[in-house]
């Protein structure tokens, strides 16, 4: 998990990112203009920004300049747009910018930049209490959680937690995976087939504890099809994340 800043003056585009990282395990914070951008960076130090580059008050040339100036350019920047020129692409890259996006962003190229620009990050030291999370090697991996198990362990094996004396606890999945085995058969076809759709993907999100690559990659689906088809059965990997089941 990182902290990303988001800085763009279209709610569309802020909401959209902070959308797809936060699935990604993130914590994103988001900027509408080059002041709010100060303000978030004065009180901490990302662990990445996006930074829009054609804002109305100051472009982010212009703050990413200030930032170089100012020594606080600690931290990888990813430029985007959609109307920038290669030179201001170049100059961009000059003064510091790690990368370049151009708008509408392809979603495999956000997430390759993301993992690049976390693998690249220049900030100070953290203190002992924090914990980097490990960069997966693959060039194309954009996963930044540990390493999954090669393939998934049989009940009560590696997910199963131990209490005292021999007494363990079942893992978060094991109820999503219950009410899958109890669809009736009598249901409409379409019901029952929703209702089970609906539970594989539950089952699959807190095993991989909400990491929708993960779940992408064990389904079998591309990324994008994978948010339309939850977004059809109501399913929302945020909470299923956060509440555990």
């Amino acid at each position: 998990m990182a902290n990303i800043l988001v800085v763009d003056d279209e709610m569309g585009i802020r909401e959209l990112l902070s959308e797809i990282l936060g699935d990604e395990g993130h914590v994103v914070a988001t900027a509408e203009n080059a002041q709010q951008a100060r303000e978030l960076r004065s009180g901490s130090v990302p662990d990445l920004v996006l930074l829009d580059i054609w804002m109305p008050d100051t472009d982010g040339v212009t703050l990413l300049k200030e930032w170089q100036r100012d020594g606080l350019l600690t931290m990888p920047v990813i430029m985007m747009s959609g109307h920038a020129t290669i030179d201001t692409a170049v100059e961009a890259t000059r003064i510091g910018a790690l990368n370049f996006l151009e708008k509408p962003i392809a979603l495999q190229k956000l997430l390759k930049a993301v993992q690049q620009g976390l693998s690249h990050s220049r900030e100070p030291a953290r203190p002992v209490s924090y914990i980097r999370p490990t960069v997966a090697a693959s060039a194309d991996s954009i996963d930044h959680h540990p390493s999954p198990q090669s393939s998934y362990a049989p009940p009560g094996a590696a997910d199963t937690l131990h209490h005292g004396h021999g007494m363990t606890a079942a893992p978060a999945y094991a109820p999503i995976a219950d009410n899958a085995s109890n669809i009736s058969f009598d249901l409409p076809l379409r019901e029952a087939r929703d209702a089970f759709e609906r539970a594989y993907f539950e089952y699959h999100l807190v095993r991989e504890n909400g990491s929708m690559t993960r779940v992408a990659e064990r389904t079998g689906l591309e990324r994008t099809h994978l948010y339309r088809k939850l977004k059809q059965l109501g399913v929302e990997p945020g909470k299923l994340s956060k509440k555990g089941i």
